[in-house]
């Protein structure tokens, strides 16, 4: 007779964290791992006969709000892009990662398809880093820049420090080189775990700056004492703000150290529907999705097309059957010789 030993789920994620479950003495049923079913759609892939933005830089942007530092950013311009026409802007930290065309993000070709069939508006893009130190190396899709540059004071610090370097240092370079909108609420900004808190602080300390919050795992936790959104939402009064959060059930769960208690600031899901019930309770125009993921960019990556759509919503929509304009694909700008 066969026995059969069955994992417990944390055995599993734990194994899993560091990329495989031991070999077991007996045949073992294995709970899945949580991002099994997160894959990218085709609204994340290029598609034939959509046209191609361009990414451009990189750029270096010295910073005053952090002496000694500097960050490196791109930036992704439409194809439809008229210098006429202030275009719409979505800024997105950890810029490495979110443009990676081999990555669980790749933005670019979601802002291609979506600008394309007008579901978003037509936008430039930024992908931002961390600041760094010159002698500092650049993150990468390994080591997203937590000890070697400065990326845990600069995002997970709930200030407004990080804010001034989006909309005192990057801004002003921005519209000297591009035609974008003054207008708040055509300024939306974005990231991943430490950089979604990033971007969230951003709008909640220059709401007349930015009103468009795109959230992935976000740490609003106690890395840096992140966990303090929810009081300071419901204690203030209520900014213009929209936001998108999505995290996962198998994020990380309150555990610190091998062998440390359980602590809620530090569990990921938990503090992210903490903050999403507290928007809620205040009347923010708020939107969220619950996945089963572990940390990463798995689901985020899987759902980015609807957050964007839902976070572009309010865009102008002609409703006139003859306007054969708003009933054809966004074409590219013809440049002039």
């Amino acid at each position: 007779m066969k026995h059969f030993r069955i994992l417990s789920i944390s055995a599993v994620l734990a194994a899993t964290a560091f990329g495989q479950v031991a070999p077991q003495t007996t045949t073992t049923p294995q709970a899945p791992n949580p991002n099994s079913q997160y894959r990218l759609g085709p609204d994340s892939m290029p598609q034939e006969g959509v046209p191609k933005g361009e990414i451009r830089g990189p750029f270096t942007l010295p910073s005053t709000a952090y002496p000694g530092t500097q960050h490196t950013y791109w930036v992704y311009v439409p194809a439809q892009y008229d210098p006429t026409v202030p275009a719409s802007l979505m800024i997105f930290q950890d810029g490495q990662a979110f443009k990676n065309e081999e990555g669980d993000l790749r933005a670019q070709n979601v802002m291609d398809n979506l600008i394309y069939r007008r579901e978003i508006p037509v936008m430039i893009g930024v992908f931002i880093n961390p600041g760094r130190t010159p002698e500092q190396p650049e993150p990468n899709q390994k080591d997203w820049g937590d000890r070697t540059t400065n990326r845990g004071t600069e995002y997970n610090t709930p200030d407004d420090k990080y804010a001034r370097v989006i909309t005192e240092e990057l801004m002003p370079t921005l519209h000297k080189e591009y035609s974008i909108s003054k207008d708040p609420e055509q300024h939306g900004i974005g990231g991943a775990s430490s950089g979604a808190i990033a971007a969230f602080a951003v709008a909640w300390e220059r709401p007349n700056d930015f009103r468009k919050v795109l959230s992935i795992v976000g740490s609003f936790t106690n890395i840096r004492g992140g966990y303090v959104y929810p009081e300071r939402v419901l204690a203030s009064a209520k900014k213009p703000i929209r936001i998108f959060l999505c995290d996962g059930r198998n994020d990380n769960r309150g555990a610190g150290r091998a062998g440390a208690a359980y602590d809620e600031k530090r569990d990921w899901f938990f503090q992210n529907v903490r903050l999403m019930k507290a928007l809620t309770q205040k009347g923010y125009d708020v939107s969220y999705s619950w996945g089963m993921n572990l940390h990463g960019q798995k689901f985020g990556g899987a759902i980015m097309p609807e957050m964007m759509r839902w976070l572009w919503r309010d865009g102008p929509v002609s409703t006139d059957p003859n306007d054969i304009v708003e009933r054809s694909f966004r074409q590219p700008v013809v440049k002039k010789q």
